[in-house]
């Protein structure tokens, strides 16, 4: 299966079973993924006669729209179905639910055709969910030092988010929509949503200031 260029963009509002990419309106792109023509293609090797209608209903359909969806940071109101019926996979151990996650998407035809196709698929089971700014706020909370330590936040991203939003099928880094760290972790940094950056930046360094400007005053004051 051949596919798209890494600089091919493709703008997704409505999804059909016969024309999953072909969009007239809104802002999402998708990057490297699969076009109409080889979606189609693909598929219909799979089930010889069988018509892409026909394939691409149930399950099989909301995995394709989970691929799709979930290879982007920019999601449109479209996405519902799929993404809710993908983060509605829990198991009582979080390994057996990215390995549910992962099955579920691997119904979608295309999952499996390249190692790049299931690489991403992988990629998405493991940090699609887990790496916006407010779960990485609450994984990556650390204690340092005893008792006299202090609460931080690592500037860090855990490998499944960093293996996820990086991967060159997804569009997070070139979109605008991966999650960045504002400040310093020993000066109380946090992770914010990229739109958020600017305002959280502004408000760190100002903090970052009034408590500057409290400590040398404090410290003239005990002289």
């Amino acid at each position: 299966m051949t596919m798209p260029s890494p600089k091919s963009r493709l703008s997704l509002t409505a999804i059909t079973a016969t024309n999953l990419l072909n969009a007239q309106q809104g802002e999402m792109t998708m990057k490297k993924l699969f076009s109409t023509a080889a979606l189609v293609a693909a598929l219909g090797a799979s089930v010889g006669t069988a018509s892409a209608q026909e394939v691409l209903s149930g399950d099989t359909r909301l995995a394709c729209e989970a691929v799709l969806c979930l290879s982007s940071g920019t999601r449109p109101s479209e996405c519902s179905p799929s993404l809710n019926r993908y983060f509605g996979i829990k198991k009582k151990k979080f390994s057996d639910t990215i390995k549910a996650r992962l099955n579920f998407l691997n119904l979608c035809p295309v999952s499996s055709q390249t190692p790049e196709m299931r690489s991403l698929v992988s990629a998405i089971s493991r940090g699609a969910g887990r790496c916006d700014a407010a779960s990485l706020n609450s994984t990556l909370r650390s204690w340092s030092g005893w008792d006299d330590g202090y609460m931080y936040i690592s500037n860090r991203m855990p490998d499944y988010c960093s293996i996820y939003t990086s991967h060159s099928y997804t569009d997070f880094n070139s979109s605008g929509t991966l999650a960045r760290y504002v400040g310093t972790p020993e000066r109380g940094g946090y992770w914010v949503e990229a739109r958020d950056y600017d305002r959280a930046l502004a408000e760190y360094n100002e903090r970052i200031r009034r408590e500057d400007e409290e400590r040398r005053r404090s410290s003239w004051w005990g002289n």
